[in-house]
């Protein structure tokens, strides 16, 4: 472990923003502002596997979709679908098909929401936009594609007289504390403009989005047609109405996705192609997807496999028995490497250095360190699409191909900070398009009488002693639960996320997570704001929460950035 010299400084951003909790990074950069070393600590304790214990495993969903408030579906597929593999239950081809409706549009909607909403300002110059001219705008905007989302003048004109507006007021709200006019901006004030534009229409498709996870779903946060055994929205099923509204949605947002946000994703690429090149923000290069979501031809939508060290040639097969949890730097007891069937979550919180930073030795984050054969593992949508790519997927390697005929870039490229949002686009786009196939295999379905959507079965015959798990792919990767059942009775239960792969601490033998090695050698331009820290971290979109205070080696404040909250 590298320790501070006398010409390094120390620079902390915490909390981060524009994520989903509470996530502190620390970074020290040397006399020429490179990153030298980091550390990803998430600042909250869960304790989900905890409140489970002893609970009755048919209502262990119902529970564990509060891990999260965003990813509440996720989590409670996984956690019935666990329960499930546990008693060997074997869901109906309408229930399953049902779940992957709401899984799919959840994955297009977390998309959309990422790169406008929570990762574009990395990119994007708010402020830059009021100098934009609204008639070159729209002609630029025709460039990426034919039928651009709502970029006439009329629409631009009247997004950039909004800003004016908010910036005239003094409300930049959301738009407040960005490092508006930073070096490392690249999209000039049109193409910022064109940005803009669809970072307000985002607002309402990821909201129509969400409509039609409810339709199924019942609601949305935190859904309630899941059971183990199946799902409980038949008549949803049956009502050609409903299937008709959902369908509706899917067909807007693909819309959106094909003239909007593959088209921003373009333009984005050919400004900052060389920091993809010179492999901003790349990682070890281990890359892992579990795969699933079959049709009914039994091929997937998304492939499985492991990657080792950018090694695209050689695709190992992915095997769940591979995976153990450490808290070696964790904050909680046992910390050597152990199976999730038998990981322990009880706390074990040692505090911070005197001046606030955290321990360069020891425990230093609530996130656990999970490996695959004893190594660090990336997942999430660049793993799945280069992965993908690698296995011929039928579903995946002809986008991937388009989008890299189009850009110029290459598979490498995926493994950046840009390269996962690229990426990302890539997977709305083929989510979007397949989801129409699930749509039809369902109908086909019910066409020829197959109304079936629960597995009948009595719980008192079911085993008294088991275990199971449930690895699934979701929006930000691999996500899997683990149950172990005693006496009809949760004995133990752990929840590996995909944000635990991705922002893992250090394990026992110092390899950093992919967070951290992805941070490493990063160049700041200007270390009181550390704008490419921030690209890195937000292109995995971390499910965890930021203002910005930086430090030098001797504990003293050089600036402070707080972001406050909004009522």
């Amino acid at each position: 472990m590298t320790q501070p010299t006398a010409k390094s400084q120390k620079i902390v951003i915490d909390p981060v923003t524009r994520i989903e909790g509470h996530l502190r990074v620390e970074v020290e950069v040397d006399e020429n502002n490179q990153v030298t070393e980091a550390w990803a600590s998430g600042q909250l304790f869960r304790g989900i596997e905890t409140i489970l214990k002893g609970r009755d495993p048919r209502d262990t969903g119902l529970i564990a979709q509060r891990i999260c408030g965003v990813c509440t579906n996720s989590h409670y597929r996984a956690s019935i679908s666990s329960v499930e593999d546990a008693y060997q239950i074997q869901i109906p081809k309408n229930a399953e098909i049902v779940r992957n409706l709401v899984s799919l549009a959840l994955f297009v909607q977390d998309h959309i929401v990422h790169y406008y909403h929570l990762h574009s300002l990395d990119y994007v110059d708010v402020v830059s936009a009021l100098d934009a001219d609204c008639e070159k705008a729209s002609q630029l905007a025709h460039q990426w594609h034919d039928h651009p989302y709502h970029c006439s003048q009329g629409d631009l004109k009247a997004v950039q007289k909004k800003l004016a507006d908010f910036v005239a007021a003094g409300r930049l709200g959301l738009f407040a504390n960005g490092y508006w006019g930073h070096a490392q901006y690249k999209l000039t004030p049109e193409e910022n403009l064109i940005h803009m534009n669809h970072y307000l229409e985002a607002l309402r498709v990821q909201r129509e989005v969400s409509r039609a996870i409810a339709i199924f779903g019942g609601k949305t946060p935190h859904p309630q047609n899941l059971v183990v055994g199946g799902v409980t929205s038949v008549m949803d099923m049956l009502n050609p109405q409903r299937l008709n509204d959902y369908l509706f949605v899917i067909k807007d947002t693909q819309e959106f996705v094909k003239r909007a946000y593959l088209p921003d994703m373009k333009m984005v690429t050919a400004a900052y192609q060389d920091s993809m090149k010179a492999g901003e923000g790349r990682g070890h290069g281990h890359f892992m997807s579990s795969g699933g979501y079959a049709f009914a031809d039994g091929e997937p939508l998304f492939a499985s496999g492991v990657i080792w060290g950018h090694d695209f040639d050689q695709v190992e097969p992915f095997n769940d028995a591979h995976i153990t949890e450490e808290a070696s730097r964790s904050w909680y007891q046992d910390a050597g490497p152990t199976s999730p069937y038998d990981e322990t979550t009880e706390p074990d919180y040692t505090d911070l250095n005197a001046d606030g930073t955290l321990k360069t030795e020891g425990k230093y984050s609530w996130i656990k360190a999970p490996r695959y054969q004893g190594q660090p593992m990336e997942v999430g949508p660049a793993a799945r699409m280069i992965i993908g790519y690698q296995q011929n997927a039928r579903y995946i390697k002809p986008y991937m191909q388009q989008f890299m005929d189009a850009t110029g870039i290459h598979l490498l490229d995926f493994s950046s900070t840009l390269g996962r949002n690229a990426a990302r686009a890539v997977e709305a786009e083929v989510v979007c398009d397949m989801v129409f196939k699930f749509v039809s295999e369902l109908a086909e379905n019910i066409k020829y009488y197959d109304e079936e959507t629960w597995a009948k079965y009595v719980f008192e015959d079911l085993p008294q002693q088991t275990q199971g798990r449930a690895i699934l792919e979701v929006p930000r990767g691999t996500l899997s639960h683990f149950v172990c059942i005693d006496e009809a009775k949760v004995k133990n239960y752990q929840a590996v996320v995909p944000t635990t792969w991705n922002a893992s601490p250090k394990d026992h033998q110092g390899l950093r997570g992919p967070y951290e090695e992805s941070i490493v050698g990063l160049t700041l331009a200007d270390p009181q704001q550390p704008l490419e820290v921030l690209r890195v971290v937000h292109s995995f979109d971390p499910c965890l929460a930021c203002a910005v205070h930086v430090m030098d080696a001797r504990g003293q404040s050089l600036a402070e950035y707080r972001v406050p909250a909004l009522s």
